[in-house]
């Protein structure tokens, strides 16, 4: 989305909100968010909106921890100014589809910083949290951007969480079957990896379960949204199959969800169910829009920088 004149958008400490947009790992089936940020897009260009600094989540296989790249990390820490063409390339390397990734940067006196990176749906298939994580450091440490919102004010958070699509195969595994199997069926069983599938769903579905409970806890409960489709099966629940087949059947799953009603995790089950409330992913798209737009203003509004601007 285009930036609105030449003023970039102004921190939180000129607004009323911190705003959070995350989008899950998913191979080709980023298509489902993809089309469901057209649609928020297409409101936010009525609006006159913008979007500001990133946090992009990568698994460095070197030292077994997590690589997280964000706009505030880099302020501080210059060996993780690295080029976005080599962070987006080590955040999609997902294993058995696409190789790990090197690169190194130049940190502090010139030192040199060595990555060797694989997919971020290892750390953070859902990166929600990651994001959420990004932003309380900054107020922990009294960032002048966030002034003065404090750490625990989730009141304060605006949260568009968009997945990309789960499979219903939890299914067809079991116990008994589980039970049997070796390394090489844990990685190939019934066409698909297992493993890996458990590990990025678990990842996902948790951050989620930790998020709900928190917005629900602290009242804030409509300024959380997580749009997700968990009964994707056969070839639209891959993360490689680019025919034009299944191109066009990931965008009817997105715009499907549009007008599906907005659903939480339920705290007791684990699974997605429609809020009570009626309101679909459609309308509550429209509502943060109009809550994104108001905030950009008066973001400007109170900058020094919108005064001069307007000086002029």
């Amino acid at each position: 989305m285009e930036r609105t004149g030449s003023i970039a958008l102004q921190p939180p400490t000129f607004g009323n909100l911190i705003t959070v947009l995350s989008i899950d790992g998913g191979g080709i089936r980023g298509l489902i968010p993809g089309t469901i940020l057209a649609f928020l897009e297409s409101e936010l260009q009525k609006l006159n909106k913008t979007l500001t600094n990133v946090v992009i989540p990568a698994f460095d296989i070197k030292n077994l921890q997590p690589a997280i790249f964000s706009s505030f990390k880099v302020k501080n820490k210059p060996s993780f100014d690295a080029l976005l063409s080599d962070i987006c390339i080590a955040t999609s390397a997902a294993p058995t589809y696409l190789p790990a990734h090197y690169f190194k940067t130049n940190g502090l006196k010139g030192k040199v910083r060595e990555f060797h990176l694989i997919d971020g749906g290892l750390a953070a298939n859902n990166p929600t949290l990651i994001a959420i994580g990004e932003v309380t450091k900054e107020l922990i440490k009294g960032s002048s951007e966030f002034f003065p919102i404090k750490p625990m004010d989730y009141g304060r958070f605006l949260v568009i969480s968009l997945g990309t699509g789960s499979s219903n195969a939890e299914l067809k595994y079991n116990a008994h079957v589980a039970s049997k199997w070796g390394v090489l069926n844990w990685l190939t069983s019934g066409g698909s990896t297992p493993l890996i599938n458990a590990f990025s769903q678990a990842s996902a579905d948790m951050v989620d379960l930790h998020l709900s409970v928190v917005f629900k806890a602290l009242h804030p409960e409509k300024n959380y949204l997580r749009i997700q489709d968990d009964t994707l099966s056969g070839e639209v629940s891959s993360v490689d199959i680019a025919t034009q087949k299944n191109l066009d059947h990931l965008l009817r799953v997105g715009e499907g969800l549009l007008n599906q009603p907005v659903s939480r995790v339920n705290l007791e089950t684990g699974k997605f169910e429609a809020c009570n409330d009626h309101e679909t992913n459609k309308e509550a798209l429209i509502r943060f829009a109009k809550l994104l737009s108001e905030e950009k203003w008066l973001r400007l509004a109170r900058s020094p920088h919108g005064h001069i601007a307007k000086s002029h």
